[in-house]
C-alpha cells in the first residue's frame, strides 16, 4: 500500500497522464454520449428538485472509481455518488490512505439542461492534504491540471491567475440562495456593496477554473462538500490564488469549516472578500 507522501509524488510523475486518460475516456464512455440526449428515466432528483442526478453521473463515477483504485494500489474513493448511497463513505477524506475525489458531473443541473457548462473533477488528496487535480469540461475540450508545487495548467499552458485590475469591481461568484443557511445568507448579501459585482454561481469546478484563469476574481461558497471543492482549491492555489473560511484560516477538505468561505486569485483579494463576509 503507498502510504507516504513522497511514494504517491514518484506515482503522480509516472501517472498523471494515465489518470487524464481515464478521465478523458469516462467522459467519451458515459457523459457525452448522454449529453442533449438523457432520457426521462435517466434523471433523479435527489434532495431536491435543485440537487439531480443522471445515469452520467452514476455510471462515470462507477468507472473512474474502478479505473483510479486500480491504477494506485492501496488507495479510496470518495465519489458523490457513492456518498450520496452511503453518507459513512465520506470519512475516507479523513483517513490515512490516498484518497480519489470525484465529481463524475459537476454542474448536473447545466448537463440536464443542455448546457456545456458542466465538468469532471477529480483530486487526489492524502491526510486531509490535497496533491494533485484535475479538471475537465468534454464539450468545450478544455483540461486543467495541478499537482502540489508544480503549478497549475490548462491545456498545458501554464496558469498564473495575478491580481485584480486596479479600481474596476470585483466580480465574485457566490452560492445560490438555495444552499444557505440565513446566517450564510446575511453574509453573503455583505456582497452586495460598492466594489463587488456578485453573481450567481455555476459549476464550482469551472468557477475555480476561471479564477485561475484571472476570469473572475473570486467566490463565496457556503458548503464544503470535498468533491466540489478540492481539485479547484489546488488550480487557484498554483496559479497564485488564495481560499480563506470566515476565521481567517485555509478551508480544510477534512470539514469543520466556518462557512462560508472564499477563494480569490490572489491574497489580498481574498482578504478583502472574506472581511466583507465577516461583516454581514
Amino acid at each position: 500500500m503507498i502510504d507516504d507522501t513522497g511514494t504517491i509524488e514518484e506515482f503522480l510523475a509516472h501517472h498523471s497522464a494515465d489518470v487524464e486518460e481515464a478521465i478523458r475516456k469516462a467522459a467519451a464512455t458515459e457523459i457525452l454520449p448522454r449529453f442533449r440526449r438523457l432520457a426521462e428515466h435517466e434523471v433523479d432528483q435527489k434532495s431536491g428538485p435543485h440537487d439531480l442526478v443522471t445515469d452520467a453521473d452514476r455510471l462515470a463515477e462507477r468507472r473512474l472509481t474502478e479505473e483510479l483504485s486500480a491504477l494506485l494500489p492501496g488507495s479510496v474513493v470518495v465519489g458523490e455518488e457513492a456518498v450520496h448511497a452511503n453518507p459513512a463513505t465520506y470519512d475516507a477524506v479523513r483517513g490515512d490512505a490516498p484518497v480519489w475525489i470525484i465529481d463524475p458531473v459537476d454542474g448536473t443541473r447545466q448537463f440536464v439542461h443542455g448546457n456545456d457548462g458542466f465538468c469532471t473533477l477529480v483530486a487526489l488528496a492524502h491526510r486531509g492534504t490535497v496533491l494533485a487535480s484535475w479538471t475537465y469540461a468534454p464539450v468545450r475540450d478544455q483540461f486543467a491540471t495541478a499537482v502540489r508545487g508544480k503549478g497549475a495548467f490548462l491545456d498545458g499552458e501554464r496558469l498564473f491567475a495575478g491580481p485584480p485590475e486596479p479600481g474596476r469591481d470585483l466580480k465574485v461568484a457566490v452560492s445560490h440562495p438555495d444552499y444557505t443557511t440565513e446566517d450564510q445568507k446575511r453574509a453573503l448579501r455583505a456582497l452586495w456593496t460598492d466594489g463587488v459585482a456578485p453573481r450567481s454561481c455555476g459549476s464550482a469546478g469551472l468557477e475555480y477554473l476561471a479564477i485561475a484563469r484571472g476570469e473572475t476574481d473570486a467566490v463565496a461558497f457556503s458548503w464544503e462538500a470535498a468533491w466540489d471543492h478540492a481539485a479547484g482549491l489546488l488550480l487557484v492555489e498554483e496559479a497564485g490564488g488564495a481560499h480563506l473560511t470566515l476565521t481567517g484560516e485555509p478551508f480544510r477538505i477534512t470539514g469543520g469549516n466556518a462557512l462560508p468561505f472564499t477563494a480569490a486569485r490572489d491574497a489580498a483579494t481574498a482578504r478583502r472578500v472574506g472581511e466583507l463576509l465577516r461583516t454581514g
